[in-house]
């Protein structure tokens, strides 16, 4: 029994020592093997040369990727490579990025999927036109747009939803839609027309749909306005079509007016609207500073925009001479009330007299608090 086991320990023994020896020699041959072997490139070896094209392609390529991502890479998540960066001047929300990078303005310039970014853009508009409308009116419509060059984007606000059917129009393939049903052109406006957004354009036209543009010409309209420097402007009033306030109606002896005789008690002050420093809503033109003040007047919930022209003035100084019509381009005030069909009928009501109702309403609510937020501000100052 003691003699078997001492014969198997012995037997287990030899193996080992076996094993070792030849793994032993078997790295030594394959040393000797590798040194009397010259090193080997690509260079020498007799590959096809689109092989050895691709080769090279990939490994340049991963070279750049990695050195485009190096310093983000660097260092361990304890102890990042880049330093920590704030900019107090920089837009709110982007104090933690470089202000290289930093891009806080946009415009609607429509750019190509392929290519290179440089080359999309053959010309930048340089005014924004914008138009709130339905698909009963697209025949006036387009006979509008017509009155503008390419040097004018063209935006359209569709409160009905139909916008595919405006396709028709070769136009339409270039301009801006956006639809969103039942909204009138000052809720489009606030959530569209951010400053920062519409910052390319040194114009913005926000404008009804049911204007007669046959005595008008764009191109003439924005030199008359730069020439009497109107910050806030909009085209003469036909006098004899619709109501329509003495400011806006257009004389026939002039470019451009900045001022005018209203009925007796209407202006407590010859500089102040309705005799000077005002526009009416229907179809208003803003340089692009003073629509950076207007649309923060705008008010969320107050849609149909009454009672804003008569604070305009607000956003120019001094207004009554920044503010004005321009005679010499003209339109027609078609009143007609689409947007106004729109409502819904309450009480008997017809939907167009809900919707004047509203109107009204708003009126009374935003100068309710333009006065709250002036004496506000006052009271403010007073107490420092």
């Amino acid at each position: 029994m003691g003699t078997s086991l001492r014969s198997g320990v012995f037997k287990k023994s030899n193996d080992g020592a076996r094993l070792l020896i030849t793994t032993i020699m078997g790295i030594v041959f394959g040393y000797f093997i590798g040194v009397s072997f010259p090193s080997v490139s690509l260079d020498k070896i007799n590959l096809p040369s689109s092989l050895i094209s691709s080769l090279d392609m990939a490994f340049n390529d991963d070279r750049r990727a990695v050195s485009r991502s190096f310093p983000e890479n660097l260092g361990s998540s304890s102890t990042p490579l880049t330093p920590k960066i704030y900019v107090p001047t920089n837009p709110r929300g982007a104090e933690s990025l470089p202000p290289g990078i930093v891009v806080s303005e946009s415009d609607f310039y429509l750019r190509r999927l392929w290519g290179d970014p440089r080359e999309d853009l053959r010309r930048k508009p340089k005014y924004l036109v914008t138009f709130t409308v339905g698909l009963e009116q697209k025949n006036n419509i387009n006979a509008a747009v017509k009155k503008f060059s390419e040097d004018f984007q063209i935006m359209l606000f569709h409160y009905d939803g139909r916008t595919s059917e405006w396709d028709q129009f070769e136009w339409s393939q270039r301009a801006i839609h956006v639809s969103v049903r039942k909204q009138t052109k000052w809720w489009y406006a606030k959530r569209f027309l951010h400053p920062d957004v519409v910052a390319a354009y040194e114009y913005i036209f926000i404008w009804d749909e049911d204007l007669g543009v046959e005595h008008f010409n764009a191109e003439k309209y924005i030199e008359l306005v730069k020439k009497h420097g109107l910050e806030i402007s909009q085209p003469g009033l036909e006098p004899n079509n619709g109501l329509t306030w003495q400011m806006t109606k257009r004389r026939g002896d002039r470019e451009v007016h900045k001022d005018t005789e209203e009925k007796p008690g209407w202006c407590s002050d010859p500089h102040l609207p309705p005799c000077a420093a005002f526009v009416e809503i229907m179809a208003p033109v803003f340089s692009r500073e003073a629509w950076r003040c207007v649309w923060h007047m705008i008010q969320n919930d107050l849609v149909h925009g009454w009672g804003l022209d008569f604070a305009l003035r607000r956003c120019v100084d001094p207004a009554h001479e920044k503010i004005g019509v321009v005679d010499s381009q003209w339109i027609v005030h078609q009143v007609i009330p689409s947007l106004g069909n729109q409502g819904e009928s309450d009480n008997g009501k017809a939907p167009w007299k809900g919707v004047r109702d509203r109107c009204k309403s708003e009126w009374a609510l935003f100068q309710d608090r333009l006065a709250n937020a002036d004496k506000a501000y006052f009271s403010q100052i007073e107490h420092r």
